[in-house]
């Protein structure tokens, strides 16, 4: 038959290496590692405590190359070391100290932070330049960086996430939580600008709580920073930061660099204090502090155990709530802690059934019905918060609480307070706008504006809050002022006086115009550019000027313009009259040559020339009540002689001024036939 035909040679060969195909397609990786023996025991850990290494070998049983490694890593001892354990690359570094190196001795500090090989022990030797690499490898475990959890293995860089696996790339979120998402804690930051004050050596800048991470201080100017620190076991301490270096801080690594003209501090966190960085007046001239820190939200809320069932039997009904809990001494504090935080929801409360059994002197089992059709138990209501009583600087608030029933219908009434004891009373009074008022902060002030003699010099003054954002809410008495004179020591020249004396600009009036022209305010208010060129080369012409509506933008520092209705006052001319010399012909009063040297032009020309009234005219009735208006001329103020009207100032003109003359009654006359006059005046 065919199917017992004895198989050939050649076709048995092929049989198997087809078997020996298949066997070898369907290997997994763990049947290739049948080549090797198993695994052998960990090695003991590299370090005792910070994190260090630990290693396990397996043999190759092939006569050839098995593929794959014969050596497995895994970290080990991932607990903090005390503070007195010192730093593992610094501990290698001084076993060498008692090694001569080219015949002496030195004593040995790490070198770290290698960017081309982080894994090779370089170290300096104290008090020198010199550095030397003292061994080729660092020991396993040691940090190839300071301030990342990767370590050295057999001289090789490792990536190490935080959860302390090797290879992981898992992350720590700013709040020091692995592969969190940042919600247990806030970013702050903020500026402070000191202000001198004979009476004030030192003020506080910020208050960084226990718990807190990346914090960073730079502090610009004369002045000096300094620590003061409170544990919670409620030890003060207090650190002058008198030279730049690395300082521990009530456990809490510090790192300070001083500069001539600025302090650089930083601190990794998290804090084992509540620090409180304080400032102390040193110099002329004020200083600012720029502060960024990740604040703990170290209060939450917490749910708590089931309260006492509403019933003892016959089916009753058991709540749950939600306290406050302060982390740091893990106790329960008043709910408004954990409200301040806004990332904080309060859990809603559970209810659940309780004391099912039925009751011994009950004809019967009562039925359980579902909640929502239930009787509710009696619950805490409260109104609204009333407003704070004050606006700033702490304040309080007040609300009633009652107890109160709802029916299945809905109607909600009040009942004895008794039947809500099963959670806590609401409270009825809590602080509010807790925060300092806002407070008035001058800038420095601008240079003097004139280079010899008497001056003015204006500062910026605004108003800022406690967050140190520009604000309102400041009282308008206690502002410091925002000009005042200033004297520049520096003799002015004084020309010759063969110049009349209409020809000098008064520093009266170029003071006038710097203060109402040049300082834009919080408040909009009336701008002028400078004067146009007269628009003749000889004689009587016009100057004109561009006047905006401008307001000071503090939060950017920056000028914007305004429609002019926005600005109150009257606004300032936008033309005037000139004089630029005689013409030729005319016989000149004075040399503008020289009046162009020393002041600029006559600019200020209409100076010389004003509105003055001079009597009045003839008073229009004889009796019985007349009108007088006084007479207005363009005089020269030093000559006091009548000029051309065109020299004056048209919108400085003063109004026109009436007055009542002749109020005597008329004789009596026996009758009136005349007709009215005309009246002497049309509006």
């Amino acid at each position: 038959m065919e199917c017992c035909r004895r198989a050939t040679p050649g076709t048995l060969l092929l049989f198997l290496a087809f078997l020996l195909l298949s066997s070898r397609t369907a290997r997994s990786e763990e049947d290739r590692d049948g080549l090797w023996d198993a695994w052998g025991p960990w090695s003991e850990c590299s370090r005792t405590c910070g994190g260090g290494a630990s290693y396990s070998l397996r043999r190759c049983l092939s006569s050839k190359s098995c593929e794959g490694r014969n050596i497995r890593y895994r970290t080990c001892s991932n607990v903090d070391c005390p503070p007195e354990a010192g730093d593992f690359r610094a501990q290698q570094c001084s076993a060498h100290n008692d090694v001569k190196h080219h015949g002496q001795f030195y004593e040995w500090l790490p070198v770290s932070n290698d960017p081309d090989n982080p894994c090779s022990l370089k170290c300096q030797a104290k008090g020198t330049a010199l550095v030397v690499e003292l061994a080729p490898k660092v020991l396993d475990g040691t940090r190839c960086y300071t301030e990342s959890l990767d370590m050295c293995i057999s001289g090789l860089c490792q990536i190490v996430g935080c959860d302390h696996q090797l290879g992981s790339t898992v992350k720590e979120d700013n709040c020091g939580v692995c592969n969190g998402d940042g919600s247990t804690c806030r970013l702050v930051r903020g500026q402070y600008k000191s202000q001198l004050s004979a009476t004030k050596s030192d003020d506080a800048v910020v208050a960084i709580p226990y718990g807190s991470r990346h914090v960073r201080l730079v502090l610009k100017g004369p002045d000096h920073l300094y620590l003061e620190t409170k544990t919670l076991q409620g030890a003060k301490g207090e650190n002058s930061l008198s030279s730049t270096g690395t300082f521990l801080v009530d456990n809490s690594s510090v790192d300070f660099q001083k500069f001539p003209d600025k302090e650089i501090l930083r601190m990794a966190g998290p804090l084992t204090a509540d620090f409180i960085v304080k400032i102390r007046n040193s110099g002329s001239s004020d200083s600012t502090v720029q502060f960024i820190f990740y604040q703990p939200i170290i209060h939450r809320w917490r749910e708590t155990d089931f309260f006492p069932c509403s019933a003892t039997c016959g089916g009753g009904y058991q709540l749950t709530s939600a306290e406050c809990y302060d982390l740091r001494s893990n106790r329960v504090v008043a709910d408004q802690y954990c409200h301040y935080y806004p990332e904080n929801i309060k859990p809603k409360p559970k209810l659940q059934e309780c004391n099912l059994d039925p009751c011994p002197a009950s004809d019967g089992y009562k039925q359980i019905m579902p909640y929502d059709l239930y009787h509710p138990l009696p619950r805490w209501e409260a109104t609204p918060w009333t407003a704070c009583s004050s606006s700033c600087g702490g304040g309080i608030q007040s609300r009633a609480v009652s107890c109160v029933e709802e029916d299945i219908q809905g109607h909600v009434t009040s009942v004895e307070e008794w039947k809500c004891m099963y959670t806590p009373k609401m409270p009825i009074a809590q602080p509010c706008n807790i925060f300092d008022c806002p407070k008035w902060l001058a800038q420095e002030w601008s240079p003097c504006t004139v280079t010899c003699g008497q001056g003015l010099r204006y500062r910026v003054v605004l108003c800022i809050d406690h967050r140190g954002m520009h604000t309102g809410g400041c009282s308008p008495k206690t502002k410091p002022h925002i000009k005042e004179e200033c004297i520049i020591p520096t003799p002015c020249y004084k020309p010759k006086e063969k110049l009349p004396v209409e020809a000098k600009l008064p520093w009266f009036k170029q003071a006038q115009e710097l203060e109402e022209g040049a300082a834009v305010s919080e408040e909009p208010s009336f701008i002028p550019e400078a004067w146009s060129a007269c628009t003749v080369t000889c004689g009587v012409g016009t100057q004109v000027r561009i006047v905006r509506c401008q307001v000071l933008l503090s939060f950017s520092q920056s000028v914007a313009d305004l429609p002019v209705d926005e600005c109150e006052g009257p606004k300032p001319a936008s033309q005037r009259a000139c004089y630029a010399g005689p013409c030729s012909g005319e016989i000149p009063e004075f040399n503008p040559d020289e009046t162009d040297g020393l002041f600029g032009g006559l600019q200020d020309f209409d100076e010389l020339y004003d509105w003055e009234y001079e009597g009045f005219t003839k008073c229009s009735e004889s009796c019985g009540g007349g009108v007088q208006e006084a007479v207005v001329s363009c005089l020269n103020k030093q000559t006091q002689e009548p000029a051309d009207e065109n020299l004056c100032v048209t919108s400085r003109r003063p109004p026109q001024l009436l007055k009542s003359c002749n109020l005597d009654p008329c004789p009596a006359r026996s009758s009136i036939n005349s007709a009215w006059k005309a009246c002497k005046v049309l509006c």
